[in-house]
């Protein structure tokens, strides 16, 4: 007799999950037994592969959904489109983020809308949107926000903000969402390094790498791996922000 697996018949919308983590955290979901709706932005060839490699191992069970979330409809386009190819929503992963520096005296409002919008504002009318559904199914929300939410770096006081801003949203949504919705937050540490030039130093790498208890960055499945935990093991768990950071935050 073959166990089910624990996410099987769920839906899960996850949010810029072509690449990155959010793509290990599609394949674990996936591997779960999830259908998965994910949502891109830009990068369309990313999302199809994954899309083509994920359909291959079982039909239909993921779905592509592309959308700006800077624009607040677009949280209800995902919801219906969740509902259209799945029938329901049992779970939104808000892992879509933008991350860059800002230094004081050179922040612009553009970016303030950038890192704000994507951050907090986002997950904020997604969840809003997302939240009739997830009642019904007594479903949950995982906000993916950051260790630096407490720690700050240096000359990202926007994208710190957005982020703490984001710790305190998962609090309150896990009270107005309660009984029936559980709204729990990922803090990741360093688990890849970001795409633009400013990290590419080793000497600065090895840096941050001995700031943390293991002496190693994660690896993008130790995200999914929480992520899962959250939607499918933890009945009693709401309003929690885990970090996911080899122990960094207890480091410094």
């Amino acid at each position: 007799m073959t166990t089910a697996l624990p996410l099987q018949g769920k839906a899960v919308l996850v949010t810029g999950g072509a690449k990155r983590v959010g793509a290990a955290i599609c394949r674990r979901l996936h591997a779960a037994g999830a259908g998965v709706l994910l949502h891109y932005r830009s990068a369309a060839l990313e999302a199809r592969a994954l899309q083509v490699e994920l359909n291959a191992q079982r039909a239909d069970s993921v779905a592509l959904a592309q959308a700006d979330l800077l624009k607040v409809a677009a949280g209800s386009q995902l919801v219906k489109a969740a509902l259209r190819h799945f029938g329901r929503l049992d779970a939104l992963v808000n892992n879509a983020s933008s991350f860059f520096a800002t230094a004081i005296g050179e922040i612009t409002e553009q970016a303030w809308d950038d890192l704000i919008g994507t951050n907090l504002k986002a997950p904020l009318f997604l969840a809003q949107a997302a939240a009739p559904e997830l009642r019904k199914n007594h479903g949950c929300i995982v906000n993916l926000i950051d260790i630096h939410a407490d720690l700050p770096m240096r000359n990202h006081a926007v994208y710190t903000a957005a982020k703490g801003g984001l710790a305190a949203l998962t609090r309150a949504l896990a009270r107005d969402l309660g009984p029936e919705v559980r709204v729990n937050g990922i803090a990741p540490g360093t688990i890849l390094w970001p795409e633009d030039e400013t990290w590419r130093d080793e000497v600065s790498r090895q840096r941050i790498v001995s700031q943390t208890a293991l002496k190693r960055i994660g690896e993008p499945d130790d995200i999914a791996r929480a992520v899962q935990f959250l939607l499918a093991d933890a009945p009693y768990i709401t309003g929690q922000i885990i970090a996911v950071d080899g122990g960094r935050s207890v480091s410094h």
